[in-house]
């Protein structure tokens, strides 16, 4: 497997800070599970923020700052799960692959997967839920061969992780392995390449905005 799209630097360093919505992180943990030059490059942040640590002055604490950190702690919700290559315990009702056959990413292992639902000719969608955040937007998306997804735009960034087969937009092909980063700046419409059926996993920070008429004809049924 060859991958020639990559995360963003920016989106590298916001993973590693812990500072990556639980969705998108999610479809980083999946790239960054197969793909050497992301895990090499996150460890490079990683060490950079520890070194800054390290360098930092100690500053006196207040007599219960423990304590409080303690209470802070509990008043939280759970954290983000952002460690790339941290085993997840499997659901025991979780499928181990994919239509097609391909295997579902480790990643997603300790996810609820929901059924595949029609939300459009030749395309079909899966709810994922994650067991650290129920409302974080998460889908498995599977196209059929050939097939044009809607034309469209996003508030916020579009995370595409391309599981099996393979698409072209007006910015690359999109194979097994490839990351896509599409911000708000950006509009474009997927084509799944004629050989097979495409299989992503795909979040965004924000909402998709669809374009044309069978576009707002399926928004509502469009969980991205």
């Amino acid at each position: 497997m060859t991958i020639r799209h990559h995360a963003t630097d920016e989106t590298l360093m916001r993973y590693a800070a812990g500072q990556l919505p639980a969705g998108p992180a999610r479809v980083l943990a999946v790239h960054l599970a197969g793909c050497p030059c992301c895990r090499s490059r996150l460890g490079e942040f990683e060490a950079v923020g520890g070194a800054l640590l390290e360098a930092m002055p100690p500053a006196p604490m207040a007599p219960d700052a423990f304590a409080a950190a303690l209470r802070a702690i509990d008043a939280q919700p759970q954290p983000l799960a952002t460690a790339p290559l941290a085993r997840a315990r499997t659901k025991p009702d979780a499928p181990v692959t994919l239509p097609g056959g391909a295997p579902l990413p480790a990643a997603l292992r300790d996810c609820e997967i929901g059924p595949w639902r029609w939300i459009g000719l030749g395309v079909r969608a899966s709810t994922v839920r994650l067991p650290e955040d129920r409302q974080a937007r998460l889908t498995l998306l599977r196209v059929g061969p050939g097939r044009k997804l809607p034309e469209h735009g996003h508030v916020g960034t579009e995370f595409t992780q391309v599981i099996s087969g393979s698409f072209s937009d007006g910015y690359g092909r999109y194979g097994p392995g490839d990351l896509s980063e599409m911000d708000q700046e950006i509009e474009h419409q997927p084509i799944v390449d004629p050989e097979g059926e495409c299989i992503c996993l795909a979040a965004l920070e924000g909402s998709m905005r669809l374009n044309g008429f069978f576009g707002r004809l399926v928004q509502p049924f469009v969980r991205l």
